[in-house]
């Protein structure tokens, strides 16, 4: 499965006089968990923020084929999902509300929404805090609530589905990083594009079909974890001394820190 779900051509972002990106060019397809590795300040959320038009850019746009500005935006909502690094919600609202806030842009009557909520509140392992109010929750907690609420906007997505995620794992415990990564290559795998920047090149290795390494506001290197997760690249990005070696029992690389 190759169709291009993203295009992203010639992408330059400038904050005042400060260049963020550079001439940044990179293609997504359907059916692939893409994973941005890059040291803090490298543009990797930049880039994604670029890519969603939350910030503006010069360059050009497209989701799966057409323009980006062609896009109404409330159908744009149903194909493209973004989970953001944090968010700013402080209404004592249920975490069951929160997730059902991410039907505004679907056509679905309540008990639709209310069906759709509960299941992706099962996917994300939120369904027993259903109840408890948003503010009291832990900031992981909270983390899976938005995975469910950008599920549910992306239910009625079809055949066509990105899913970008902001360091999803940011805040979760050990068993939460694997099972939102596991949930995110899951989706890949039924065709969804999905794109997660994360820190942790360990679980880069594990669970990306393709990894970009980006510094400087700049694409350094693109392809398969092993491809990509070398010695020499590791040092030369992250101006650390590493160890590459296979996994014991499985096929991707385990980054050892000297």
């Amino acid at each position: 499965m190759n169709t291009v779900s993203i295009r992203a051509s010639n992408i330059n972002v400038t904050m005042g006089t400060h260049p963020i990106l550079h001439d940044v060019s990179i293609s997504f397809r359907k059916g692939e968990l893409t994973i941005l590795l890059g040291p803090n300040g490298a543009g990797k959320s930049s880039f994604l923020k670029a890519v969603t038009q939350e910030w503006p850019a010069n360059g050009n746009i497209s989701y799966f084929g057409k323009d980006a500005s062609q896009w109404n935006k409330t159908v744009l909502a149903r194909h493209l999902g973004v989970l953001p690094q944090s968010s700013s919600l402080t209404f004592n609202f249920t975490a069951r509300e929160v997730v059902e806030l991410g039907a505004l842009p679907l056509k679905a009557s309540q008990p639709m929404i209310q069906d759709i909520a509960i299941r992706t509140m099962q996917q994300t392992d939120i369904l027993h805090l259903a109840d408890r109010l948003y503010p009291s929750l832990s900031g992981g907690e909270k983390q899976r609530v938005h995975l469910a609420r950008v599920l549910t906007q992306l239910e009625q997505s079809g055949k066509d589905k990105i899913l970008l995620l902001d360091e999803p794992t940011s805040a979760l415990d050990l068993s939460h990083q694997h099972n939102t990564l596991k949930l995110a290559k899951s989706l890949a795998r039924q065709g969804a594009s999905v794109i997660a920047v994360i820190h942790d090149l360990n679980l880069a290795a594990q669970y990306a079909d393709r990894i970009l390494v980006m510094n400087h506001g700049q694409l350094v290197t693109d392809g398969t974890p092993w491809e990509v997760l070398t010695e020499q690249t590791i040092r030369d990005v992250y101006h650390w001394e590493v160890t590459v070696i296979p996994h014991p029992s499985s096929s991707y690389p385990v980054i050892l820190s000297q």
